[in-house]
């Protein structure tokens, strides 16, 4: 423990947890898959485009859904949550400003921007954070409100959009994106579905969880087709309504649990998936010596020999960015040398130096990874620096030989609901363990920033 220099000095303790893995366990059995992250975010925005309430069921219990429930609450939204369902009634908005911290630590956050200026005509917003695993840029959302006739502008740091003092709603437009933002079309299509007359979205991003919103989205009574296509079509209408609709599974979560199976050698079967969502992964697994089974809205995998093969990725329906450090992860205990190249984001490679300092052999030139599997990986203490390297953290742990500690646990519990839980039900051998930092207050250091280094002091 950090010593206290007098003992005139006040000592304060900050509570920390990191994940402990012993790994070279086969695992077996059913993981129960949740809603989608990315999906539930998204719904839960579009409740500030009607006045009656909305009722979602498979909700996940995620850090990132009570941020996005404490910002809606902020600008008064009424939310009830119970279990895995959540009500919410935006029918007495108190503001049109969002506040700048959960904002920030909500990248998602910014697509409330869309539905709040359908709305009410008026939105201020601060620039978004999140993850800081590159630029993700906000232009395509204000090209997309500028088009539908608001005017946007960016002061000190916050986005504020506005309808013209003469106009009391949005106007339907012919709007073509420069790239397949998820976000964007998320926002635009949106706010489009109170707009005026006909709103044509061109090279829109075909995610399953754009379908989502547009499914729901008609349920309250939108007009849209075209979601999952590159062209999106939405007639603007007076009102929405509310409605009660099911999250879709995460799809994200269950290629993490099919790597988790490959990489450990181990076959296990998930519930509910919907297996198209997930043909991407089905093929490289498939690729790389895995056998892929489904029936219904399950799947089965069952790995033989693993062997190394490349990945590049790219929007839906191509392979997931959010998979591309789990399946590095499965890479490095592959029989030969794989070549994987990030085009999402040019800074999701932060796991690698984590990787390596368990043994793989991993060379990065810029946003590709060359990858050659070795025969044994060794469990040591490790830090994510965002929410999937912190998966792959984990995978690379299970299947490493001896003791992991891996602390960054803000990040897992962003985007995985019990992951620690659902592992240890199929075999794992993996626990929340909680580490309590001392700092001496009076100090000009405070507390110490956690590292792998002093993890392994803390827990000795």
């Amino acid at each position: 423990m950090y010593c206290m220099n007098s003992v005139a000095s006040i000592s304060n303790t900050v509570a920390k947890h990191h994940l402990e893995v012993r790994g070279s366990n086969f695992l077996s059995g059913q993981i129960k898959i949740s809603g989608a992250k990315n999906s539930a975010l998204v719904l839960m925005a579009a409740t500030l485009l009607t006045e009656e309430a909305l009722f979602l069921k498979n909700i996940p219990s995620l850090t990132d859904i009570n941020v996005m429930s404490e910002l809606l609450s902020s600008i008064g939204v009424r939310i009830e949550r119970k279990s895995n369902e959540i009500s919410l009634t935006a029918r007495d908005l108190l503001q049109s400003e969002l506040p700048y911290k959960l904002v920030h630590a909500l990248r998602a956050s910014f697509v409330c921007a869309g539905p709040l200026l359908a709305r009410i005509g008026e939105v201020s917003i601060p620039l978004p954070g999140g993850c800081r695993i590159g630029n993700r840029p906000i232009e395509e959302h204000i090209r997309g409100l500028e088009a539908l006739g608001a005017s946007v502008s960016i002061e000190k740091g916050v986005v504020k959009a506005k309808l013209p003092k003469n106009k009391k709603k949005l106007k339907g437009a012919h709007i073509k994106f420069n790239c397949q933002s998820v976000g964007a079309t998320e926002t635009i299509l949106m706010a489009a579905t109170l707009a005026e007359g006909r709103t044509v979205l061109e090279n829109s991003a075909q995610e399953p969880e754009i379908q989502d919103l547009a499914n729901m989205l008609n349920s309250m009574g939108a007009q849209i087709r075209g979601a999952g296509t590159k062209e999106i079509i939405i007639e603007g209408v007076e009102k929405l309504n509310g409605c009660n609709h099911t999250v879709i599974p995460d799809r994200i979560e269950a290629g993490t649990f099919l790597i988790a199976a490959a990489i450990t050698r181990s076959s296990i079967s998930l519930t509910p998936v919907i297996p198209e969502h997930l043909e991407a992964v089905f093929k490289k697994l498939r690729e790389c010596g895995c056998l892929i089974n489904t029936m219904g809205d399950s799947v089965k995998i069952t790995p033989n020999e693993i062997t190394a093969v490349d990945v590049t990725t790219s929007p839906y329906p191509g392979f997931p960015t959010d998979l591309q450090a789990p399946f590095m992860a499965l890479m490095t205990t592959a029989k030969g040398t794989s070549k994987i190249t990030e085009t999402v984001f040019e800074k999701r490679m932060q796991h690698v130096s984590e990787l390596n300092r368990m043994g793989s052999s991993i060379k990065l030139l810029g946003n590709t990874a060359l990858i050659t599997g070795v025969p044994q990986l060794t469990g040591t203490s490790l830090s994510a620096g965002d929410l999937r390297a912190s998966a792959a953290m984990v995978l690379a742990s299970l299947s490493a030989k001896g003791v992991s500690k891996i602390i960054g646990l803000d990040y897992l519990d962003r985007g995985y609901e019990r992951m620690e839980d659902k592992l240890k039900k199929v075999g794992a051998d993996i626990s929340r363990e909680k580490i309590t930092i001392s700092a001496n207050k009076n100090s000009k250091e405070g507390f110490k920033p956690l590292t792998p280094q002093s993890i392994q002091q803390e827990v000795a």
